[in-house]
């Protein structure tokens, strides 16, 4: 969420910032709120210090004068929490400012590529789709979760079960390892104010699966992502420099409704409301954000080099950028069944947005109390990575070479097959 005191500084400038969101924001009725929730906790505050003068005096003629001086605090208060609620909705629904780097665009149309890497692979034979290749092997049931659990589900069995498990564990290995991340295993449920924290509330709760625990405990949500638990390990916190940067990954499920994306995606693992994925998430010196940007995605990019998959790296312009974000980049891995490239990772920088929201904050050299840097990106989805292997590895018989650098992760396996 946005600072207000900030945004006081120069309303002008804030606005024209949020200009490449194109989006419809009533900054009119923003202005206004403010200036109304700012005047009236003045004028009560005028009324208190009126009140505690009336109680140090001891004049007891001045008794109903201070009844009524109580009445008019009371109701001035109960105006001022309505103001400051509608405030507070109006703030927490603006997304962040993007970076000046971010090309200004509508949709995905207006992404712009930044590099290709890779062999795109040539086969002698009409490559099929994961889903058909799992389906051959026996290793992806569709028609099973649909009949145990519903739509957008699957029992992913033996050796692609296997090759699924090997594929976080060579991503964990690896981060942990050679990329000086933290393995966290965090909860898989989050409380409303940790949703909010990241930027999931109050925008997309139609996405999120809630859950119920104990009648007239607080709301909470299923994570949909790592992101959420993760970055909010620092919530409510004033951090050590010396802290300083934080680097945490996690292998979790994350579960979405997919609330938006009716009809897309249908067949197969691309789009589903259970996915495994391997999250990262950074907590820096907030002017470090671009460095750890780079960083992090040259992580979840060295993941692919390793799996010698084929892919591109894009910078997703204002209309296509997430809501937390101030800039992003997304790594497309190559579908022969789709003939084009598909998201495997997103990567993103949130600069102070989600730190703000979360009150998380650290001492710098001068003693200063400033909001952290938050940063996430995928390291990379685990599902996404199985359909990768699946149709860019298999062979014409319908069996699946296993990339190399998995294979002491499956027992020296070389290919999944029929027999």
């Amino acid at each position: 969420m946005h600072n207000l005191k900030e945004i006081r500084k120069d309303f002008a400038s804030f606005k024209k910032a949020l200009e490449k969101r194109s989006l419809d924001i009533d900054f009119k009725k923003l202005e206004d709120l403010d200036f109304q929730n700012r005047e009236l906790i003045q004028k009560k505050e005028l009324l208190e210090k009126e009140k505690k003068d009336i109680s140090k005096s001891k004049d007891k003629s001045l008794y109903e004068k201070s009844k009524e001086i109580s009445l008019s605090i009371e109701k001035i208060s109960k105006k001022q929490k309505i103001v400051k609620m509608s405030l507070d909705e109006i703030l927490s629904n603006i997304p962040n400012i993007p970076h000046v780097d971010v090309p200004k665009g509508k949709d995905d149309n207006d992404n712009v590529e930044i590099k290709k890497s890779g062999n795109i692979p040539k086969f002698d034979f009409k490559p099929k789709s994961h889903y058909e290749l799992g389906e051959k092997l026996g290793m992806l049931d569709f028609d099973l979760a649909t009949k145990t659990t519903g739509s957008r589900f699957v029992f992913v069995k033996n050796k692609l079960a296997l090759l699924e498990r090997a594929i976080s564990n060579f991503m964990l290995d690896t981060h942990i390892n050679k990329n000086g991340y933290e393995e966290i295993s965090p909860p898989l449920i989050a409380t409303q104010n940790t949703m909010f924290g990241t930027g999931q509330l109050p925008k997309f709760e139609n996405d999120q699966f809630e859950v119920k625990l104990e009648e007239g405990s607080d709301r909470k949500f299923l994570i949909p992502t790592a992101e959420v638990i993760l970055t909010n390990i620092v919530k409510d916190q004033i951090l050590d420099l010396k802290s300083l940067p934080m680097r945490f990954v996690a292998s979790t499920p994350c579960f979405r409704k997919e609330a938006g994306s009716y009809g897309k995606d249908t067949k197969g693992m691309i789009r589903q409301h259970q996915f495994y994925k391997v999250e990262l998430v950074s907590i820096v010196e907030q002017n470090n954000c671009s460095d750890e940007l780079e960083r992090m995605t040259d992580c979840a990019m060295n993941i692919l080099d390793l799996l010698e998959l084929p892919y591109r790296k894009i910078i997703l312009c204002s209309g296509d950028m997430g809501f937390s974000a101030e800039k992003t980049y997304d790594l497309e891995v190559w579908l022969p069944s789709e003939n084009r490239y598909r998201e495997i990772s997103s990567c993103s920088s949130c600069s102070t947005f989600q730190s703000t929201r979360m009150k998380a904050r650290y001492k710098d050299q001068n003693d200063e109390k400033l909001f952290v840097g938050t940063l996430n990106g995928s390291g990379l989805a685990i599902g996404r990575t199985l359909i990768a292997i699946l149709e860019n590895y298999q062979l014409k018989d319908g069996s699946i070479l296993i990339p190399k650098v998995l294979r002491s992760y499956m027992n020296n396996l070389e290919k999944i097959s029929l027999n």
